[in-house]
């Protein structure tokens, strides 16, 4: 044979492979030297402008010709989800195994469907865009350029080949000098039928190591140690070091989390999702808002993501989404159309109408997915438009969050300087002199042979269509680590997966030999990373400030006596002083009596209940009683406006409630979470009784009576803009407290003299069984409107203040307001003097199952942490709890 002596050709399998059989070369200085998979073997001696068939063109192609190629009885699955996958993996199948889909159409009608999609491909696909077989009929016809072309071929690292390349291998081997490197490795048995020769070398010898960890993710974490220690303790060079498994999905996640806790350069061989890093997430945060529909969350995250690049959100000025209502979900086009509507140029932070820009960008979002390209090409650019649009080719519209959840790209790391992640096959194909095998549990390693999702084993058999299955691959890829790994190899299985169930021994360990049990808290020899450390050295661990404050907090909610950490502080602390001399409202002040910790928690420290990402099922009690004020007060004022309440007849109530209720639905869906449609109609349903109940009860008939809803005292800013009998400024201060109160009364009825006044607070819930007046701290409204009414409106004004209870149709009145005054009185002193003297301690209603804040105490604190807390509490609170006995 004469071939080129400056010219010779490696075949190897895999990038990982590749990469370093180049390194080598150039470290070698190996000139004429190319290195190629033998689909670029192949297409290098078929010359011209051919090339193989790459997943992203065959993508394309496929989805390009679904809608419109009959496909017989495939015809009803082949817009679904999935469909694009399942047909390139079926068709990489019948291309690998050599089997000619349309000479064997007439077998069965799915063959004929797979038939008639191939050849709507090919037809789809650029001229010069082969498949395996064609690839190999036109490198067969120049061959004669061989020797000048490729030189001397060596294979190198590969256990099989698919049937699809073996003619051109065997012809080949006339014409070039062709060897098979097998090393330890197993060699396929159809070799022996040729005149290939097949080097082959003794199977390494490497320490082996078994071990349990209790899951996956403690398998992961354990690899991370071992990895760390032989870089750190043995000085292994990076590159000598592998980690991998048969299947890396379930690992993923866990070793991208452990590589940045552990400042570890880990090579993911295979990949790391796209959504990993902000391209990918700015796709995600799109594909959301177009599959899930719109919410203020959502809008927040794309502008979060896409607004630093060119796009539409660059004409909207910067801290434009000041505009959005904190707490409105925005979560249908028809609110966005609200707000829209309302917002004005005085919005916006630069003081200039940018309304149309947002609606335009509001509007092409609402054409959703259907429109995704047009979408992703206006709000997306580069990397995370290419992105986007290879997720398009991957599968339909309707799944883009899905397929971006499956892609992958390269992770930036150089895998020859690195430790590396990778999947077994690839580790088969590369061998490293330091290796760790994970998930070598039973079903896992090797994994179960299924059938293909398009050609099922009885039109053609899997061992047919798929002559290389998963589960011999794994044995094999499993005997090939063992015998290809130089120094050291550690077989490592989860004794449970992560919901506790037992696991199953991988049946490749064979029978049962020494293992060592590595348990979860373990101390380990060596750390990954400074938590995993003074997690492992507890004597570390309780020196560290932040870790022995934790344990004094922790041991002192243990204790029966209070202590700093139950909230005991200096006395006069300034901002205890602070919190207690600004104007108070009656629920400061109910918190201030039942639980002087939440006090300072919520006025002092601006601790805040979590929102929640989720619309809720149905409204709270809270929520409720929102819903029902904003619909009186609203009525109300529509009322008093068309010849007042006291004159108005039940239609006209009616009426007025309607109308109110439907402006304060729109309202409360441009500006709140609501339930689901149902539910939410039903709780508007019962708004309206509720208000209806309300307007109707008439109690004590007042003349030429004048009402209003919604006052404002103290200092509180108008809601409406609602006439009111006083100016909402004036200060109102409580006689001998030392403190000065602001609210809104809910409704406030006034005679025509002057001389008379009803105070109302509606309640939403169901009335006490027994009368109350100050309830223990929790009922403080009528007492302190009542006050505020008398000081506002003049000593001769005569007051009756009640609570009044819809639902019941209950009007609970104050019998002596004067007297509970001079009551509630003496106990705000008491709980301000209390205060002061640095008692910020726990009250009835802390850890309650209406405490917001019961989030900052200690878990389950109602149950525990309270119950053993009061009695200290009590005592040292002292007159401040007598509060909590008051009727």
């Amino acid at each position: 044979m004469n071939t080129n002596p400056n010219r010779s050709t490696i075949i190897a399998h895999g990038r990982l492979a590749m990469r370093q059989l180049r390194l080598d070369a150039a470290r070698r200085r190996l000139h004429g030297l190319q290195i190629l998979s033998f689909e670029q073997l192949a297409v290098r001696l078929a010359g011209g402008f051919t090339r193989p068939i790459d997943d992203e063109s065959l993508r394309a192609a496929i989805q390009a010709v679904l809608p419109e190629t009959p496909l017989g009885e495939l015809d009803g699955i082949k817009l679904l989800p999935g469909m694009v996958d399942a047909a390139v993996d079926t068709l990489h199948k019948a291309w690998r195994s050599g089997i000619d889909l349309a000479a064997r159409a007439h077998e069965h009608p799915r063959l004929e469907s797979i038939a008639r999609l191939e050849a709507a491909v090919q037809q789809q696909l650029p001229a010069g865009m082969m498949r395996p077989a064609d690839l190999v009929s036109a490198a067969l016809e120049r061959l004669v350029h061989a020797p000048a072309i490729l030189g001397s071929v060596e294979i190198v690292g590969i256990t099989e080949l698919s049937p699809s390349w073996r003619p051109l291998l065997m012809a080949l081997a006339a014409h070039v000098p062709v060897a098979w490197v097998a090393g330890p490795r197993p060699v396929p048995d159809w070799l022996d039928e040729t005149e290939i020769e097949v080097r082959r070398s003794d199977a390494r010898m490497p320490q082996q190591h078994m071990v349990s960890a209790a899951t996956g993710y403690h398998e992961a974490v354990e690899a991370i140690r071992w990895a760390r220690a032989l870089m750190v303790t043995e000085g292994i060079e990076p590159a000598d070091i592998a980690i991998a498994a048969a299947s890396t999905s379930d690992y993923d996640d866990h070793f991208l989390a452990l590589r940045a806790d552990a400042n570890i350069d880990l090579h993911f061989v295979h990949g790391i999702k796209v959504t990993t890093n902000r391209d990918g997430q700015a796709a995600a945060a799109l594909a959301d808002i177009l599959i899930r529909g719109f919410s203020q969350t959502r809008m927040r995250r794309l502008a979060a993501l896409c607004g630093s690049e060119t796009g539409p959100f660059q004409s909207l000025p910067q801290g434009w989404l000041r505009v959005l209502p904190a707490d409105a979900p925005l979560a249908s086009l028809s609110a966005w159309d609200r707000l829209l509507a309302r917002l004005t140029a005085a919005d916006w932070p630069d003081e200039q109408d940018h309304t149309p820009a947002l609606r335009g960008i509001v509007d092409l979002l609402a054409k959703g997915h259907m429109a995704a390209d047009e979408i992703g090409a206006t709000f997306l650019t580069g990397r995370a438009l290419s992105i986007w649009r290879k997720a398009l080719l991957a599968g339909p519209s309707v799944s883009l969050d899905t397929t971006l959840e499956s892609l992958k790209q390269d992770d930036g790391l150089e895998a020859c300087v690195s430790p590396a992640w990778m999947p077994a096959s690839a580790l088969a194909a590369s061998p490293r002199r330091y290796v760790r095998l994970i998930g070598l549990n039973s079903s896992r390693w090797p994994r179960a042979i299924s059938e293909d999702r398009l050609i099922s084993d009885h039109i053609i058999p899997t061992a047919e269509l798929d002559p290389l299955p998963i589960g011999a691959a794994d044995r094999r890829d499993f005997a090939t680590i063992l015998a290809t790994t130089e120094n050291e190899i550690t077989l490592s299985r989860a004794r449970r997966d992560s919901e506790g169930r037992l696991l199953g021994r991988s049946a490749l360990l064979g029978p049962v030999t020494e293992e060592r049990y590595i348990g979860r808290n373990a101390v380990p020899a060596h750390a990954f990373s400074e938590t995993d450390r003074l997690m492992a050295r507890p004597d570390e661990f309780a020196s560290d400030s932040q870790a022995s404050s934790a344990i004094t907090a922790w041991r002192n909610w243990h204790r029966i006596e209070i202590t700093p950490n139950d909230g005991l502080v200096r006395a006069d602390h300034p901002l205890l002083l602070e919190i207690l001399a600004r104007v108070q409202s009656a629920s400061s002040l109910r918190l201030l009596l039942r639980s002087p910790l939440g006090f300072v928690w919520r006025y002092g420290m601006r601790l805040q209940m979590p929102e929640s990402g989720t619309d809720p099922l149905v409204l709270d009690a809270l929520s409720m009683g929102d819903l029902v004020h904003m619909t009186l007060d609203l009525a109300l004022q529509d009322l008093e406006a068309n010849g007042g309440l006291a004159n108005a007849d039940d239609a006209q109530v009616t009426a007025a409630i309607e109308a109110a209720a439907a402006n304060v639905a729109g309202v409360w869906e441009s500006e709140r979470a609501v339930p689901p449609p149902v539910i939410w109609r039903r709780t508007l349903d019962d708004a309206r009784t509720l208000a209806q109940r309300a307007l109707a009860y008439r109690g004590e008939h007042l003349e030429d009576a004048r009402s209003y809803g919604e006052v404002a005292f103290g200092g509180a800013e108008p809601k409406t803009g609602a006439e009111s009998p006083w100016d909402g400024a004036t200060p109102v201060a409580i006689p001998g407290t030392g403190f000065a109160i602001k609210g809104y009364i809910d409704r406030l009825d006034l005679s025509g003299d002057g001389r008379r006044a009803l105070v109302r607070d509606y309640k939403t819930g169901r009335p006490p069984k027994d009368d109350i007046s100050i309830d223990g701290g929790r009922e403080l409204q009528r007492c302190l409107y009542a006050f505020a009414v008398k000081a506002l409106l003049g000593a001769e004004v005569s007051i009756s203040a009640s609570l009044l209870y819809p639902r019941t149709e209950t009007d609970l009145q104050l019998v002596d307001p004067e007297a509970t005054l001079a009551e509630l009185t003496g106990y705000l002193q008491s709980a301000s003097a209390s205060l002061s003297a640095g008692h910020a301690l726990i009250g009835p209603d802390t850890g309650g199952t209406y405490d917001d804040l019961a989030f900052a105490l200690p878990a389950n604190a109602g149950a525990t942490y309270c119950k053993r807390k009061t009695p200290a509490a009590t005592d040292l609170v002292g007159d401040a709890a007598l509060v909590w006995e008051a009727q």
